[in-house]
């Protein structure tokens, strides 16, 4: 299989990154977390400007018309990043649900997501605590109630702010409150087609936070290689010590095996394929082993200094251990690797290695 980028894709992801590069330096996330909402509008709509909130959305409805392949290198951006906007959940879920549902619900809310003048979160099945509910406009709910998935899709227009109760994340740029009271809602959408929508928003979500893993442990171990270049014990840079060089090693390795594992997952999703859900968490699975190792390891070249709040590694060790327990988590995802794997009609082995869907 192919897993080469057009010209385009990489035009794309090169843009995100410059843009990000300029306007998100370290010391504007930590800002942010000091800030009251821990969200900037000006840049939220600087995102939409270049287009990253309409990728999945079709043209028909104001969006790009692309798919999961074009957004996967934004995603991986976006955590290389540590872009604290909801981003990729937005792009992922929020956009391409709502441009699904069609009718009103998508005229009144989707052209002003996508200028990013509103954000809209999702409370999802698979997690107990909704995402950056504070500053949504509205949220989509599964069957609107904790962890349910009933064949239901509503929309809760401007929760109230007495339903949210705020919950503490390791991750500082997470803004993370209590579903459970964020019950009721309009109903704009039910039945099978609503469980179908689910089915891939919940695959494309787990998607997203793979990329984002690859995003964060590349730039860990970044840091890890540069502070090993430059900080010397007995004379020496104590990168050229087998033992630190050996982990920071293990680490780039764990990416490159990662890398086209998460990318399969964005080509199953983008067309369909029957083995899409087990290629996601296959994706889910190994990126964030990637990603826990190059959190370990980081820390373990940096020394005690790799402790410390002050250091900028914090930032991105914080993203990918609160990632680690998204989308149903490792449990979840080995769990659903596991039935496909052991299925008695599954086609695994060298001589299905190029069958078209596996």
């Amino acid at each position: 299989m192919d897993f080469q980028f057009s010209e385009e894709q990489r035009m794309f992801e090169r843009s995100l990154r410059e843009f990000l590069a300029a306007e998100l330096p370290t010391e504007r996330i930590r800002g942010l977390w000091d800030s009251e909402r821990g969200r900037s509008d000006a840049l939220w709509r600087s995102l939409a400007e270049l287009g990253v909130l309409s990728v999945l959305v079709p043209e028909s409805d104001g969006g790009l018309g692309l798919d999961e392949r074009d957004f996967v290198l934004l995603a991986e951006t976006c955590g290389y990043a540590a872009l604290p906007e909801p981003l990729v959940d937005s792009a992922l879920l929020s956009a391409p649900l709502l441009a699904a549902v069609g009718g009103e619900v998508a005229q009144r809310w989707l052209p002003a997501l996508l200028a990013g003048e509103v954000r809209v979160a999702v409370a999802t099945p698979l997690d107990l605590l909704v995402a950056d509910a504070d500053g949504a406009a509205a949220v989509l709910l599964a069957g609107g109630s904790a962890g349910d998935d009933d064949g239901e899709l509503r929309l809760l227009v401007a929760p109230p702010a007495d339903a949210l109760h705020r919950q503490d994340s390791v991750d500082p740029s997470r803004r993370l409150f209590s579903r459970t009271p964020l019950g009721g809602g309009d109903l704009i959408a039910e039945g099978d087609t609503v469980r179908q929508l689910w089915a891939r928003a919940l695959n494309r979500g787990a998607l997203g936070a793979a990329a984002q893993q690859l995003g964060a442990a590349a730039r860990v171990l970044e840091y890890s290689v540069a502070y090993a270049s430059e900080r010397k014990q007995f004379g020496r840079a104590i990168g050229s010590f087998q033992a630190v060089r050996n982990q920071l090693a293990d680490v780039a390795v764990a990416l490159e095996f990662a890398r086209p594992v998460v990318y399969r997952a964005a080509d199953s999703l983008a067309r369909g394929v029957a083995t899409a859900a087990r290629d996601v968490s296959h994706a889910w699975l190994a990126a964030g082993e990637a990603a826990r190792m190059a959190a370990r390891h980081g820390i373990q070249s940096h020394g005690a200094i790799g402790y410390t709040w002050e250091l900028d590694l914090q930032i991105w060790l914080k993203r990918i251990w609160a990632t680690d327990a998204l989308w149903g988590g490792r449990a979840w995802h080995s769990e659903r690797l596991e039935t496909a794997v052991f299925s008695p009609d599954v086609a695994l082995g060298a001589g299905h290695t190029f069958d078209e869907g596996t």
